[in-house]
């Protein structure tokens, strides 16, 4: 029951670079319309199971923020308290940013694209510093500091600048016996995942986060998982279109 329930994770409907099988990363694309009927069919998941938020989180990307949009409109919670964070950003895909999937396996190989994409340790190759796709000149990011900036990221790095948020901003909220909603991205939401569910850098490679499924979080004393569920239909099916995106026909 979700009052067993204090935390949900929800990865962002389809964007048009999902759609497209394009690297995203840290472009800010938009919800296609089967996004966004992916988020208002989660909120009407949750709102069916009993879910009553007082608190929201999610990036500064505009394909997670209409995600907690669109779907606290159908919870009728769109009143509550959302903050937006940098840290809850998708990984920073480096120079694969905007590449097609299926052709980079071509140009890369398929366990190249598979490590780049689903392990723990291996980031991308980085874009330059003049490089568009380094984020300097976006204004949202005006406050970093050059170590802060991505230039191309691992799952480990990922993790490294969500946990220090997670600790320091998420859980005072879930101790306060707040009920959170986090709106996010596959990877920031993997590494979350992963430090939650005590995950190995083995047992993340195959862990592949569907689009518009929440997943809800039973949590112990010391805020790591009690037991987790995935909330909604066809979940298996979405998990599989997921992991097929680099595979060719």
């Amino acid at each position: 029951m979700s009052q067993d329930c204090q935390l949900v994770l929800l990865r962002h409907g389809e964007s048009v670079w999902n759609k497209k099988n394009l690297f995203t990363g840290w472009c800010d694309v938009k919800l296609t319309e089967t996004g966004e009927r992916e988020a208002r069919e989660a909120g009407r998941v949750l709102a069916a199971d009993g879910f009553r938020f007082d608190m929201a989180y999610t990036s500064l990307q505009q394909r997670a923020i209409k995600t907690l949009w669109l779907a606290l409109e159908e919870m009728d919670r769109m009143w509550i308290p959302v903050v937006k964070h940098w840290r809850l950003n998708e990984r920073h895909y480096g120079k694969l940013q905007g590449k097609d999937k299926i052709e980079a396996v071509k140009q890369f190989g398929e366990a190249q694209v598979h490590a780049w994409r689903r392990s723990y340790a291996v980031p991308p190759p980085p874009v330059d510093l003049d490089s568009p796709e380094y984020p300097k000149a976006d204004p949202r990011y005006a406050d970093l500091t050059p170590a802060e900036l991505p230039r191309g990221e691992s799952l480990k790095d990922v993790l490294a600048r969500v946990l220090p948020y997670w600790e320091s901003t998420i859980v005072p909220s879930l101790a306060a016996g707040q009920q959170v909603l986090i709106a996010a991205h596959g990877n920031s939401l993997r590494a979350l995942l992963m430090h939650l569910e005590g995950l190995s850098e083995a047992e993340i490679v195959a862990v592949n986060i569907p689009t518009g499924v929440p997943r809800a979080y039973r949590l112990n004393a010391r805020f790591k998982c009690e037991s987790a569920r995935y909330l909604g239909e066809d979940v298996e099916k979405r998990i599989q279109a997921v992991e097929a995106q680099t595979k060719n026909g």
